[in-house]
């Protein structure tokens, strides 16, 4: 006879959620119907699973520690080649003082992800903390307070239900940064007011790590809102045509401080997508191309993203790239890898002026040749 535990339970609820997201999400109710369908939505569960547990199964505010979100093998919700992310679990119980390095990075920012504390997706940003309101020394180092009375500078408030804190270094290095294993920042985090010393794991901790690790996969997964439904002001759902890029609000995991466009390619086994425009003034800029879960393409071995140091200008200072299934031969190419459709997304932060929207034209990669 086995024993009967909560942590029993909580894992059989898990596995049990497992099936009814291989049963539903990789299958006709989410639009998931060939082979290809299938098999990109188990890679995406996967990746979703392991941020699960790296993530939240021993996730504790009053003893938090910073852990990477995303890396080249581990993506969701939106990764990007040219920044490296992290998050803690944080309370407005407590006062938090954080140490970290800029290692390098154009752009620095730290935001408050609200209402998450169960493993499900953030309801909202709380609130936003960048690098011009940091005092960050010769040697790259700084300290942030987070929580607490409020200070003029180096301080992050908790507010309106924070329940996490992400920070994000954005590069604009030749090479990606996420796959650049001497780009990562270092940061560390504690409690500067009661803070306790853990409990031993017990059935109540481990149970609970479970439930949030479900509740992560379910929120990313059945839990979806799908952009169709009601999408947010940057995203067009038109193929290869963009919207003007602009700010996203509060959309939860989304920065205050960006301004941001979306789009769908689609383009025929033929075809190529001719895209035009020009890089705003800002501290950071980049695009690029993920598949239908918001992950990206393989940036480890392919072109698929473009910072604006990796990006050939004309003669005018304008850009023009090209998405196509094979290399056209021409600069700034971004490899499709022959996926026939993906998503296109650009990031502007700290934007000086005006951006101007991207546009693009559908012709054949012949006549590019």
């Amino acid at each position: 006879m086995s024993v009967t535990t909560e942590s029993r339970t909580a894992l059989k609820e898990l596995i049990a959620l497992l099936q009814e997201i291989d049963e539903r999400w990789a299958g006709p109710e989410f639009d998931m119907h060939s082979e290809a369908d299938v098999v990109a939505a188990h890679r995406a569960l996967m990746h979703n699973l392991e941020g699960g547990l790296v993530g939240m199964f021993e996730s504790d505010p009053a003893n938090p520690e910073f852990k990477r979100i995303v890396t080249n093998s581990r993506k969701f919700t939106g990764d990007n080649s040219d920044a490296i992310y992290f998050d803690a679990p944080v309370s407005v119980d407590y006062e938090y003082v954080m140490r970290g390095t800029i290692s390098g990075a154009v752009y620095f920012s730290m935001t408050t992800e609200c209402h998450s504390e169960k493993g499900n997706m953030p309801t909202s940003t709380g609130s936003v903390l960048n690098d011009t309101q940091i005092d960050v020394d010769e040697n790259g180092e700084f300290t942030v307070y987070i929580g607490g009375k409020e200070r003029e500078r180096n301080w992050l408030t908790l507010a309106n239900g924070a329940s996490r804190v992400t920070t994000r270094h954005y590069f604009e290095n030749e090479q990606p940064a996420g796959n650049d294993p001497f780009a990562e920042p270092r940061l560390a985090i504690k409690v500067i007011s009661k803070r306790t010393i853990p409990a031993p794991p017990n059935d109540q901790s481990v149970s609970d790590g479970i439930r949030k690790v479900a509740e992560f996969l379910r929120s990313r997964t059945l839990g979806m809102p799908r952009f169709a439904d009601n999408p947010p002001p940057f995203v067009s759902l038109t193929p290869n045509a963009f919207l003007k890029p602009v700010p996203p609000g509060d959309y939860g995991l989304s920065a205050l401080d960006a301004h941001y466009s979306m789009a769908p390619f689609f383009l025929g086994p033929d075809e190529a997508l001719v895209i035009t425009g020009r890089w705003p003034s800002c501290r950071f800029a980049n695009v690029c191309l993920w598949n239908r879960f918001q992950q990206t393409f393989d940036y480890a071995n392919r072109s698929v993203t473009l910072n604006r140091t990796q990006t050939k200008l004309e003669a005018d200072g304008s850009f023009k790239m090209v998405i196509a299934h094979e290399d056209p031969g021409v600069a700034n190419w971004l490899d499709t890898e022959g996926n026939p459709f993906g998503m296109v997304f650009w990031r502007f932060f700290l934007v000086e002026g005006d951006v101007e929207t991207p546009t693009a034209e559908v012709v054949k990669l012949a006549d590019l040749k």
